[in-house]
């Protein structure tokens, strides 16, 4: 919640300058016109959505199986964090369902992470997310993957 109230401060303050920029020329009707100055914004910095759809940034752990658990993100480390991608390693805990999901066994694999692609984000389009995920095993992997996979993250 901080971030929300930071970023309307912000607002207001660049709304209160930009206003105190137009207001003596406007009330001076022999001022010579002049160009507001422009005001920039700074762009928000993007947002990992995790399963209940709740806005992350940098966070230790993320879910990668929402609907059983079977796979999640455990112990990460983020060495990028900006407008373009975040990087980060850490590992993977993966179920590997034998002889059912129930009786499994986690298995950990060390894992880097790179989110990129940020979005608009439907449930707040002023904050943009980062719309896909590329895991790169670094080590061993599961039997099933890949060295290289790369996911769609949800909005």
């Amino acid at each position: 919640m901080p971030r929300v109230t930071t970023t309307k401060a912000a607002a207001l303050g660049a709304a209160l300058l930009l206003a105190a920029a137009i207001a003596p020329a406007s009330a001076s009707p022999d001022a010579a016109p002049s160009a507001a100055p422009a005001v920039s914004r700074p762009a928000a910095e993007p947002v990992l959505v995790d399963c209940f759809f709740k806005p992350q940034v940098r966070p230790a752990g993320f879910m990668l199986a929402c609907g059983d658990g079977n796979s999640r993100l455990t112990s990460l480390t983020w060495s990028r964090w900006d407008a373009d991608a975040a990087v980060a390693r850490g590992r993977n805990l993966v179920n590997d369902c034998e002889p059912y999901c129930a009786a499994g066994t986690f298995h950990s694999y060390p894992v880097l992470v790179r989110l990129d692609r940020p979005r608009e984000w439907k449930k707040n389009p002023r904050l943009p997310h980062y719309s896909r995920m590329t895991l790169t095993y670094t080590d061993t992997r599961p039997e099933r993957l890949d060295r290289v996979e790369t996911y769609p993250l949800w909005d």
